[in-house]
């Protein structure tokens, strides 16, 4: 069975994605329109320095329910998913990379999950990532290995780009302080030990068709091991 849910923000990462944005976007209005009562699209465009702020304005122009925030200069990822859940107005969030790897009208399998367990988040973990070795290499060692020895979070794939979050759950382990990779394994970590209910879902990963992968750049993966670093002792 298959459930509604009543209300939701929808919020798009996005950094260089003209090639992505307006095509993914389309997708997950389709989708909205069908599942969700009252419902928003908000794309962060995260000092992009091609055309993805030109096409989503355009979007915004033409649907009400769309709305763009403009980061100047660029934050990273973890400044744009603090971008998003600010904007977001509904009880519940979901964001999800734009790059097209992720098929938006599998959201309907967290709503079922979260229905039938009441978690309070609801988590993507990627089958059969479509990412090349050396990546999937890196995600291993940053995703399973360093998070769960230093903080004990205990998730299966903590940066999976699709998630299903009650805002209030966000709100409530604010501020925030981490950027880029490590500013979801801090917002997990703290809504783990205040006792939010987790749940998992799996989800098909699909290639980039266009643009390029920013993630695994060597300053982004130093400056995130100095941060998790930090958390680790912030944290303890």
């Amino acid at each position: 069975m298959s459930f509604k849910i009543e209300e939701l923000s929808v919020f798009l990462p996005a950094y260089n994605e003209e090639g992505n944005v307006e095509n993914t976007s389309k997708q997950v209005i389709k989708v909205l329109q069908k599942i969700a009562s009252k419902w928003e699209l908000i794309i962060v465009d995260d000092g992009s320095r091609d055309k993805t702020g030109t096409i989503a304005d355009k979007l915004a122009g033409r649907d009400k329910h769309v709305k763009v925030v403009h980061l100047r200069p660029n934050r990273g990822y973890g400044g744009a998913l603090k971008a998003g859940f600010a904007t977001s107005k509904y009880s519940w969030v979901a964001f999800m990379d734009i790059d097209g790897q992720f098929d938006f009208a599998e959201i309907s399998k967290f709503i079922d999950v979260q229905k039938q367990v009441r978690a309070d988040m609801v988590l993507g973990v990627r089958l059969n990532r479509a990412d090349p070795f050396v990546r999937k290499l890196f995600t291993f060692v940053w995703s399973k290995l360093l998070p769960r020895l230093l903080l004990g979070l205990r998730v299966t794939d903590y940066s999976c780009g699709f998630k299903l979050i009650r805002k209030q759950v966000y709100d409530s382990v604010l501020p925030l302080v981490g950027e880029e990779k490590v500013t979801q394994i801090e917002f997990l970590t703290k809504a783990q030990r205040r006792g939010y209910r987790f749940a998992e879902v799996g989800v098909n990963h699909f290639p980039r068709y266009s643009g390029k992968q920013t993630g695994a750049d060597l300053k982004v993966v130093l400056r995130s091991v100095r941060d998790l670093l930090k958390l680790w002792y912030r944290l303890l």
